[in-house]
Parts: structure tokens; C-alpha cells; sequence
């Protein structure tokens, strides 16, 4: 799904038309739209990951508290399934997604520091644990084909990728610590996503309300010059060519940025706010639209909304 061929032509699909100005969308309309969207087999689920591959218009969803199942959606099927169970490989939760060209799934373990590679089929390709303390917050498989996993306890990214024999191997990629500052207690560094170009990373950091740039070949980290733009509470994000949209879980709102050309500055284009009974945490693009995770973060069962994934029009 992230070649640099793919993601080009995406890029190149683009309007060049200038950005709307700011607008402040109506609650009473975000509930409305929030009402479509996607069901689960079960009541009781808290999701916060989301993968989409868009060969098979399928997606995945993570659970973060039944043992970290996986569910698998279809674009034109209302209702989720269950694709891994819980508990399997180790898993006792699980958190940010992402999906390859070839199909392989790649799912972060959240605190239990752990990483797995799946196959299109269901079959663990890889089964890969980081040291103690780590947090594997969000996954992005850059246009160079590895996986990239942020770490939100530290400032820290890691790697993975096929060896020598096809092994699959994570290694600490970046250390970051002498340059991003952390805030503890809470997530840092979060929401992952390659440039269209394959030059850089670009990761939201929550605590901070900070954006950073960070170079692929020399690792340099700068920060993205985000003018009036806050960020705080920022989860997953979405790039499409140089627009993204920022989910701000307890925030509740979608920001709608437009990054400069060389990807180390950005301006405010919209801000939209989500619904209150809601807990949104990341999205991907999918047909043109948002399909956006409900977590249900900071609310106890019974839970106020009924649909876990959402679809939304952008912002």
C-alpha cells in the first residue's frame, strides 16, 4: 500500500486547488455523521488501531482490551469480523496498524513492548518483543518497504524489516531523546506517516502538541513550524499528498492542516470538532472518506455510542 510508485501517483491524483478557509463545523451535524460506520460482533470492544489495504478494500482494527484481536472489515459489509484471536502469539492487546503492498498486516503491542507481522491469511509471519518499558504506540510502512513503530514512553522509533534470509528483525532505528522533549506521564510520540516522496517521517507527538519532521536517510529530527495550529491530544494522522488531518482523541476534534513543500511548516486549514460521546483515536483514507476508530477512551460500559468504526466525509 506504501510504495513510493503508489503513494506518487496518489500524490499526483491531488487537486492543487487552494485550501477552504477556517471552519467550525456544527456539532449537531458530526453526530449525524458519525452514525455511519461500521459494527462489531460483540459489545464491550475498545478499539484504537486502523490498517487499510487498499488492493482488497479491506481493513483491520485492533482491540486493545480482549486480548488484542484483530478484526477484519470490507468496505461493503456493514459488520466486522473477527480475523486473529485474542491472546494468540503472545498478544494480550494491541494498538496501531498498518498494511503493505503485498497484504502482510503489522500490529503494535502497545506496553507489552511487542510487534507482529501477519500475513494476508492469518498466518504470523513474525512474533518480535522490544525491551521492557517500551510502549509501541503507531506503525507506518515507509515507501523503502520497512515498518516504522513509534514508542510513546520515549523518543524513540523503531524498525522492522527482512534480513539476510528473510528473517524478520526490529531494531532501534532512532533515539531521538537529545532533540524531542518528553512528558511523563503521558503519549508522546503517536500518529506515524511517511512524505509522499519517501524523504521523511512526520510524527505527532500528544503531550506536546508538536509535529516533527524527521529525515529518512541522515535521521535528522526538526520540528514542523505549525503557526497557530495546537495539536495537543494528537493520535493518528492522515496524509494525503501535502493535506493531513490530525485526530485529537480528548481533544475531541479533526484538524485539517496544509504542509509546505518542504514538509517543515504547516498552516491551520480546519478545525472540525467530533462528537462528545465519542473517543476518536486515528483514520485512514479509504474511497475518500474517513474511516475513524471509536475507542470509547475515558467512558465506562455501558458505552454512549454503538458504532466502533465511524465513516466521515473529510473534514
Amino acid at each position: 500500500m506504501h510504495s513510493l510508485t503508489r503513494r506518487s501517483a496518489l500524490a499526483l491524483a491531488l487537486s492543487a486547488a487552494l485550501a477552504a478557509p477556517i471552519v467550525h463545523a456544527q456539532p449537531g451535524r458530526d453526530r449525524d455523521a458519525a452514525d455511519k460506520g461500521y459494527d462489531l460482533p460483540a459489545a464491550g470492544i475498545l478499539l484504537e488501531g486502523i490498517g487499510y489495504d487498499q488492493q482488497r478494500e479491506t481493513f483491520y482494527v485492533s482491540g486493545v482490551n480482549d486480548g488484542g484481536r484483530i478484526y477484519r472489515g470490507r468496505l461493503d459489509e456493514k459488520a466486522l469480523e473477527v480475523w486473529l484471536p485474542g491472546g494468540a502469539d503472545g498478544r494480550t492487546t494491541a494498538r496501531g496498524i498498518d498494511v503493505d503492498d503485498m497484504g502482510r498486516v503489522f500490529i503494535a503491542g502497545g506496553p507489552s513492548g511487542r510487534l507482529w507481522v501477519v500475513s494476508p491469511g492469518g498466518a504470523t509471519l513474525a512474533s518480535l518483543t522490544t525491551p521492557a518499558g517500551t510502549f509501541l504506540n503507531d506503525v507506518w510502512v515507509a515507501p523503502d518497504g520497512a515498518a516504522y513503530f513509534t514508542d510513546s514512553n520515549q523518543p524513540r522509533i523503531w524498525r522492522v524489516a527482512q534480513g539476510t534470509g528473510g528473517t524478520w528483525q526490529a531494531t532501534l532505528w532512532l533515539d531521538a531523546s537529545a532533540t524531542i522533549p518528553v512528558v511523563l506521564p503521558g503519549f508522546n510520540l503517536g500518529g506515524i506517516v511517511a512524505t509522499p516522496d519517501g524523504r521523511y517521517l512526520l510524527v505527532a507527538q500528544g503531550t506536546t502538541g508538536r509535529l516533527w519532521r524527521i529525515d529518512l536517510a541522515t535521521k535528522e529530527v526538526t520540528p514542523v513550524e505549525l503557526g497557530s495550529a495546537s495539536l495537543v491530544n494528537a493520535d493518528g494522522i492522515v496524509l494525503r499528498g501535502h493535506k493531513m488531518w490530525v485526530v485529537q482523541n480528548f481533544a475531541r476534534q479533526i484538524s485539517e492542516l496544509r504542509l509546505a513543500g518542504d514538509w517543515a511548516s504547516a498552516r491551520l486549514v480546519s478545525v472540525t470538532p467530533t462528537p462528545a460521546n465519542r473517543t476518536f483515536t486515528t483514520a485512514k483514507l479509504a474511497r475518500g472518506r474517513l474511516l475513524i476508530v471509536d475507542s470509547q477512551f475515558g467512558f465506562a460500559p455501558p458505552f454512549p455510542a454503538q458504532d466502533r468504526v465511524v465513516v466521515m466525509d473529510r473534514p
